[in-house]
């Protein structure tokens, strides 16, 4: 029988409060793509950085290629043939491709070769990269790619990848898989871990089940469905997101001709962006990373002032407002980030609860912090969202990052806001997590609120979105409704088409039908 190339037995990891890994056992064969799968907090992060040198367990043992294996920090892991792409990049946007590579590397050889060595590796791999460019003007897909590339100069015989496909689009994703089946075929193995199911079905040769840091289960994922896999991940039955049909009610957030110049070296202007959301209605706001989506949401939030256009809530103009002042009014928000943005990192969850709603909830009054009552608030999203925490005293920064995306979004949520405006509400959560929040949202708009989504997942988006509006370039198309909007329409919006182009392809497909 082939020897494993990495076997774990008995891994446990403790730390106060929680039992991360708790007598975790599996191996991995040259060559699989096996994949990694559980909730938010059920290990997983624990489990790969035990394996990358980044936490030591506290029991079991490891195997690499049938000799013990122990790293005690990522050089020892690197050079024992361990590579890992994480879910956050760590690049520098003022440096070019081949300088970030090179600072990933223990002896980097000179530039020149260096440089040839990309370009050589990169087209070899179906990832084409350009050594002197940027990172900066680099797309999210094409960063990643160089995350990539710097690992396989690594030569690994195990590439540990942690939510690779968030930020891609779908011909990108394509692109990713075609080069991990190329590592595979020579003899690379893969350790995956993602929570979108279908890319596990259609990718990963087999898979480990976690739950509550305890290995659960294992399967062959093709042989699944993505609902049974979602459900070997919590231990009971989901109930997918319920939405009813409404009927709208009046405008309750319009903006007209917003603009902005572009913010920094590597930001994206926006032009002229006009869009209105009535209560009872979901606007979901798709494109691929970089095209204006954080530029879009400070413009809402008051963060970022606009030189140009007009923005109402429900009929008063806010345009010279600060974040401040639009959230007393109730337009509520959760960004992107959810670690240094949406909470602060060292705080706990009920000092960044008493940050965001302070005063919109009498959490204040004369100067005085009613702590008992922000407790009270905290322990509320914890218990509605089932976040992951021993107590609402925990740091942000010790949350899972879907933890972290639950109470973001749920302590918004739970306020009932008139209007919320939320970037990538589902990034990095699972799959029952996932769709706790979308019915979250769905929930909002029947009680009357504009909600406005902003995400790169398109699934998402036609799940909750009664409206699609595509961004591109820093531009807003005219929104479509989703109701009969088709993939392929929706592709040529993400590229920049209007709704003219993408209504005369449906009807050229219903023709043929």
């Amino acid at each position: 029988m082939t020897v494993p190339l990495l076997r774990l037995s008995g891994i446990t990891k403790s730390y106060p409060g929680v039992r991360a890994n708790d007598d975790v056992s599996f191996q991995i064969a040259p060559g699989e793509i096996h994949a990694l799968l559980g909730e938010n907090g059920a290990g997983k992060s624990t489990l790969v950085k035990a394996i990358y040198g980044l936490v030591k367990p506290d029991a079991g043992s490891m195997e690499l290629n049938g000799a013990a294996y122990a790293p005690s920090e990522p050089r020892a892991a690197r050079a024992a043939g361990v590579a890992m792409v994480f879910q956050h990049f760590s690049l520098f946007e003022a440096l070019t491709v081949a300088e970030n590579v090179s600072l990933g590397m223990e002896d980097p050889p000179p530039q020149r070769k260096l440089a040839a060595k990309i370009r050589e590796v990169s087209r070899s791999y179906g990832l084409p990269l350009e050594p002197d460019r940027l990172v900066g003007d680099l797309s999210a897909g094409q960063r990643q790619r160089v995350e990539i590339i710097r690992c396989l100069l690594q030569n690994p015989r195990l590439l540990i990848m942690d939510e690779p496909t968030s930020v891609l689009t779908p011909q990108e994703v394509e692109t990713l898989f075609g080069t991990l089946h190329k590592l595979s075929d020579e003899g690379t193995a893969i350790l995956y871990i993602s929570h979108k199911l279908e890319e596990i079905r259609a990718l990963c040769d087999g898979a480990t089940i976690l739950r509550h840091g305890k290995v659960v289960g294992d399967c062959v994922p093709a042989e699944r469905s993505a609902r049974e896999m979602a459900e070997m991940m919590v231990g009971t039955d989901l109930t997918p997101p319920e939405r009813r049909e409404l009927t709208p009610g009046a405008v309750r957030l319009e903006a007209r001709a917003l603009s902005l110049p572009a913010q920094g070296q590597f930001g994206t202007p926006l032009r002229e962006i006009s869009l209105s959301v009535r209560a009872g209605e979901v606007l979901g706001i798709g494109g691929v990373a970089g095209n204006g989506q954080d530029e879009l949401m400070a413009v809402l939030t008051g963060e970022s002032p606009t030189p140009g256009g007009t923005l109402f809530l429900d009929g008063a103009d806010i345009s010279g407002t600060g974040p401040a002042e639009r959230r007393s009014m109730g337009l509520r928000t959760s960004p992107e980030e959810r670690l240094g943005h949406a909470a602060a990192p060292d705080m706990s969850l009920t000092e960044n609860t008493l940050l965001t709603s302070g005063s919109a909830q009498g959490l204040t009054k004369k100067g005085f912090v009613a702590w008992g009552k922000t407790r009270s608030a905290t322990e509320e999203v914890i218990e509605t969202f089932d976040v992951r925490t021993p107590g609402p005293g925990t740091a942000a920064r010790a949350l899972s990052g879907g933890n972290l995306q639950k109470y973001v979004v749920g302590r918004e949520v739970v306020r009932n806001p008139p209007i919320f405006v939320v970037n990538q509400p589902t990034w990095g959560v699972d799959a029952a997590a996932a769709a706790t929040i979308r019915q979250s949202l769905l929930n909002l708009a029947e009680q009357g609120s504009a909600v406005v989504v902003i995400s790169q997942d398109l699934d998402e988006l036609l799940e909750v979105a009664s409206w699609f509006a595509a961004m591109n370039e820093g531009t807003l198309s005219a929104p479509r409704e989703v109701a009969g909007l088709s993939l392929d329409e929706i592709g040529l919006m993400l590229g920049g088409g209007d709704a003219q182009d993408a209504a005369a392809i449906s009807e050229a497909e219903n023709a043929q039908a």
